[in-house]
């Protein structure tokens, strides 16, 4: 029964309060986690082909009913596998430590929460954009995204 009280006082226990940022604490976050974005996103990316591999090797044994295993390079793909490992979480971890929001890892999206008009938004930058120019209710998403301020469009955006 004491188990259960436990987990029950830890599931009431409330979030902390979501941080909000001004546009000026947004744009120094946001040079600030480049860096750590563009080490995650690389991170993920050979992840990704590094499973492939590994995944290929699994079933090439699964299928010839075993082979013989390169074992050394197993060993050393297994091991740059989990150090990618290491160094994604910790890229993740700064950036999620900021009170920013990854919405696209693939494109390099981030959220930062923030209030306008007394609307809870989100100021919404993608790698790549010189700065952040853009917010969206938090209800919604990209395909969204409104300019902080409509004469700060740039090439081919279109007020929508």
């Amino acid at each position: 029964m004491a188990d259960e009280d436990d987990d029950q006082e830890q599931d009431e226990t409330p979030e902390p309060p979501q941080r909000l940022f001004t546009l000026t604490e947004a744009e120094r976050t946001r040079q600030e986690l480049e860096p750590f974005l563009v080490e995650a996103m690389d991170s993920r990316k050979k992840l990704s082909s590094l499973e492939t591999e590994l995944a290929a090797v699994s079933a090439r044994i699964m299928m010839m009913g075993g082979v013989i295993v390169p074992y050394d390079k197993l060993a050393a793909v297994r091991m740059e596998h989990n150090q990618l490992a290491e160094t994604l979480k910790s890229a993740l971890n700064h950036i999620l430590e900021t009170g920013c929001l990854i919405k696209d890892l693939d494109v390099g999206l981030l959220d930062f929460p923030a209030v306008i008009n007394k609307q809870d938004v989100y100021l919404c930058w993608k790698l790549g954009e010189d700065r952040i120019r853009f917010y969206h209710r938090q209800d919604e998403g990209f395909a969204s995204r409104k300019p902080l301020d409509p004469r700060d469009l740039g090439p081919g955006d279109t007020v929508q």
